[in-house]
C-alpha cells in the first residue's frame, strides 16, 4: 500500500495532466492559479486512501479525487468574494488579483468541471458516486449560507452552529471519503462507517481552524490572524464565550468589531481578553479532542485489517498536527 506522501505525489502528478481549453485565457487563468495555489490536499487524498484501504485501484479513483479537489477550489473563490477576502493561502485571492466577476465566473466553471472530471471514473461506480456527490455539493452551498444567515442573527446556538460547519466544511471530506471507498468495492455498511470518521474528523479540524484564526500564526493559517474577530463572526470560541460571559464581556463580544476608534490589533486584543477571562482556547481544544477521538474510535470499527487502516490513522494526526 501507498503512504500518505506517495498517494499525494501520485495525484499532484495526475493534477498536473490535466489540460484546461487556453480560451478565453480570462476565465482558465484563474482556475490554473488556484488549483496550483500549494493547497493540502485533504479531500483528495482521503480519497485515494480510502480507496487503497479497501483494495481498490488508485489509478480509477484519481478522476474522483480531481473532481472533489476542483470542486472544494470553486468554493474557495466565491467564499473570497463573499467575505470580500484578499489573501488565500498566503497570496492575493482569485477575488483580489482579476475582479468579482471573473471570480463568480471561474468558480462556475470550476464546479461545472468537477462533474466533467467525474464522468471519467469507471462506468459501473458512477452512479453511484453521483449519488454522493451531488446531494454532498448542494450541503456545502446550505453550509454557507448558513454561515451567511448568522451574520444577521442576533442569538446563535453552539448546536446550530455545529451544524453550519457539518454541512461547510465535514460533509465534503466526509463525501470524499466514502466515494473512495465505492470505487474500493467497499459495502454500504462500510461506508457508512467511513464517512462518520471523515465527519468527526472534519468537525475537528473546522474547529482547530476556528482557534488558528485567534491563537495561532499566519504562517499556520495562511492568512492573517483574528480575521473571525475583526469580521464579528459568531464562531465556536464566540458562542462559547457569550454563553458564560457577563453582559459586560458579552457587549465587549458583540460591539468591538464595529469600535472604529480602535485599530484591528486592539480589537482582537480585546476580545481575546474576554476568551482568556472564561478559559476558552482551553474549551475548545477539549471539543476538538472530542471529535478527535470519536473520529479514530470510528476508524477501529471498519471490517478492515489494522495494516489496512494506519494510512487513514495517520493522515488523521497528520491532519490535526498531532503525533499520537
Amino acid at each position: 500500500m501507498k503512504n500518505n506522501d506517495e498517494i499525494l505525489a501520485l495525484f499532484e502528478n495526475y493534477l498536473a495532466q490535466i489540460k484546461l481549453p487556453e480560451e478565453p485565457q480570462i476565465l482558465y487563468s484563474p482556475i490554473i492559479y488556484s488549483m496550483s495555489g500549494g493547497g493540502k490536499r485533504i479531500r483528495p487524498t482521503l480519497l485515494l486512501l480510502a480507496c487503497e484501504a479497501y483494495g481498490g485501484n488508485v489509478q480509477d479513483a484519481l478522476p474522483a479525487a480531481a473532481a472533489v479537489e476542483m470542486f472544494h477550489n470553486f468554493t474557495l473563490l466565491h467564499d473570497d468574494i463573499m467575505d470580500n477576502a484578499e489573501v488565500r493561502r498566503g497570496k492575493p485571492s482569485v477575488y483580489a488579483k482579476w475582479g468579482e466577476n471573473v471570480a463568480i465566473l471561474s468558480g462556475d466553471a470550476m464546479m461545472i468541471y468537477s462533474y466533467h472530471l467525474l464522468q471519467r471514473v469507471p462506468e459501473s461506480k458512477l452512479s453511484r458516486i453521483m449519488e454522493i456527490f451531488t446531494p454532498m455539493a448542494l450541503q456545502v452551498c446550505e453550509g454557507q449560507q448558513y454561515d451567511m444567515d448568522f451574520e444577521n442573527c442576533a442569538k446563535v446556538s453552539v448546536v446550530e452552529y455545529m451544524r453550519m460547519i457539518e454541512l461547510k466544511t465535514s460533509v465534503l471530506l466526509a463525501g470524499s471519503a466514502m466515494i473512495g471507498a465505492v470505487l474500493g468495492d467497499a459495502s454500504v455498511e462500510e461506508c457508512r462507517k467511513i464517512y462518520r470518521y471523515a465527519l468527526e474528523l472534519g468537525l475537528a479540524f473546522q474547529l482547530q481552524d476556528d482557534l488558528l484564526d485567534s491563537y495561532g500564526t499566519e504562517e499556520e493559517l495562511g492568512k492573517k490572524i483574528g480575521g473571525d474577530i475583526l469580521e464579528g463572526k459568531k464562531t465556536y470560541l464566540m458562542l462559547q464565550a457569550m454563553s458564560r460571559a457577563t453582559e459586560e464581556d458579552r457587549n465587549i463580544l458583540r460591539n468591538t468589531y464595529r469600535d472604529n476608534s480602535l485599530t484591528d490589533d486592539e480589537k482582537i486584543a480585546r476580545v481575546k481578553a474576554v476568551y482568556d477571562r472564561y478559559d476558552i482556547y482551553h474549551s475548545v481544544e477539549q471539543q476538538i479532542s472530542l471529535r478527535f477521538d470519536r473520529a479514530l474510535s470510528l476508524l477501529g470499527t471498519l471490517d478492515l485489517p489494522a495494516e489496512r487502516t494506519e494510512h487513514l490513522r495517520v493522515f488523521a494526526q497528520n491532519l490535526m498536527g498531532r503525533k499520537k
